[in-house]
């Protein structure tokens, strides 16, 4: 085969093919850019009609991976790639990575579940996995946390979906439970007016759906302990927490009840 044969079939494979890579390539820009579009609007119509913003991030990343595998496909058939083999070949290698990656499936199907049946959106505080925080995002593969002190927690969804799940975001309304000792030469009826008495002055407990309770829990080794029950909204919960133990000292003290606390005697004896 001579030079000029060669370059002759050179010629003849670049007239056929680059117009169409050409094509494929100017076709992949303008379609990456398309999809690009089409998911803005798909987030601005889900937020336009209040879709949960739990939602909006999966379905967003959902619609634009498939957009992109149909446009990769087509694309392929452009340059002359056959279509059939080219999704039997992507099916096989689906497949292998499936197998692969069986946790990261895991984790997808625990977000499409999560997604479903809800428990818990986006802005609900959760404890779960052994930690706790307000839900930021729930995303293909993890669920973000952001705790209290603005710290990230990344969770796999698989073992959120499949492990238990506590939200305190649920109800609007919480019961604050406390314990308090007093001694036992402190007189019980007293003690107990001085914390209804903490419970009528805070503005923040309500009596729905029960009324503040107060009643002897238990007489322990060293102290007379009462349980304290009020209901509130849970947006108070964690002030009515803080103010009542501050409250509760500074009654005791003003009411000469005392608080016990571990105590060692100490005896020294003298040797002749």
């Amino acid at each position: 085969m001579d030079l000029k044969t060669i370059t002759d079939k050179i010629y003849d494979l670049s007239a056929s093919y680059l117009p169409k890579l050409a094509l494929a390539i100017l076709t992949l820009i303008i379609g990456f850019w398309i999809i690009g579009k089409i998911v803005k609007v798909i987030k601005k119509v889900m937020e336009k009609r209040n879709v949960d913003s739990t939602l909006r991030p999966f379905l967003s990343s959902i619609v634009s991976v498939l957009l992109k595998i149909m446009l990769l496909i087509s694309v392929a058939s452009m340059v002359g790639i056959e279509t059939t083999s080219f999704i039997a070949v992507l099916g096989a290698a689906g497949l292998a990575i499936g197998l692969a990656l069986q946790g990261s499936l895991g984790n997808f199907a625990g977000g499409v579940l999560l997604l479903i049946f809800r428990p818990f959106k986006v802005g609900d505080f959760i404890e779960t996995q052994g930690y706790s925080g307000t839900v930021n995002s729930v995303q293909i593969f993890n669920t973000i946390l952001k705790t209290p002190d603005n710290k990230t927690i990344i969770l796999a969804n698989g073992p959120v979906a499949g492990g238990s799940i506590v939200n305190y975001s649920t109800e609007e309304k919480r019961r604050v439970d406390f314990t308090f000792g007093i001694g036992y030469s402190d007189d019980i009826d007293k003690t107990k007016a001085a914390l209804m008495k903490i419970i009528a002055s805070d503005s923040r407990i309500i009596s729905d759906p029960a009324e503040p309770f107060v009643a002897v829990k238990e007489l322990a080794d060293s102290s007379v302990n009462f349980v304290v029950r009020v209901w509130c909204k849970a947006g108070d919960y964690w002030g009515i927490y803080f103010n009542m133990q501050e409250n509760v000292k500074k009654t005791f003290d003003a009411e000469n009840i005392s608080i016990p606390f571990p105590q060692t005697d100490v005896h020294l004896f003298k040797e002749n």
